[in-house]
């Protein structure tokens, strides 16, 4: 049976560069036999940042629920995540749990690394495993050609590793949450 991976594209901002590394990624994941792969985009996906509860975010908690694995493709704003990241992690609880998530990041010379790095402690909070290989874009709009593709050997083979370990970990935490219910 596949692992159901959802990528979650955490820029929200108009012109933003996400949803082109985004794409990259679930090309490489779909290459991934192990995955039967989804997008949640959070530009179209409406979380109210006071954290009530609407039908939007009963259905992203749903679609969340369903999910073996996550990857994160966030860009860097001035040293950090994009808030709509927050707010998503924030407005649901269980479903995160005892769930592998990798990250790909993008920006200038610290390609995201600093979003990442942040966004491991958030995880960790609630109770997701976070997986140690990433996925860094420096420079990033200059590593993409006209068709979103990518020459970085780094980045396709980091992707290939992030890939292979997430599904190592989705399996094995799928198979754990069937037998002994998360105790958290």
């Amino acid at each position: 049976m596949q692992l159901r991976l959802e990528v979650i594209v955490g820029s929200v901002r108009e012109g933003r560069f996400g949803p082109t590394v985004a794409e990259w990624f679930v090309r490489r994941a779909q290459a991934h036999t192990e995955f039967d792969v989804g997008v949640i985009d959070l530009a179209d996906t409406p979380l109210p940042a006071d954290l009530t509860v609407t039908t939007g975010v009963e259905a992203f908690r749903a679609r969340l629920a369903t999910a073996d694995a996550f990857v994160v493709v966030t860009p860097e704003y001035n040293h950090g995540y994009p808030g709509a990241l927050k707010t998503a992690f924030d407005n649901a609880k269980f479903e995160w749990r005892a769930k592998p998530i990798g990250f790909v990041s993008y920006g200038g010379l610290s390609g995201g690394l600093r979003a990442t790095e942040q966004l491991r402690q958030v995880v960790a909070e609630i109770h997701m495993v976070s997986i140690r290989e990433t996925v860094s874009f420096h420079q990033a709009k200059k590593k993409f050609d006209a068709n979103g593709e990518t020459q970085d050997g780094a980045a396709i083979d980091a992707a290939d590793r992030l890939l292979t370990q997430l599904a190592w970990w989705a399996d094995a935490l799928r198979q754990a949450r069937a037998e002994i219910p998360y105790p958290g």
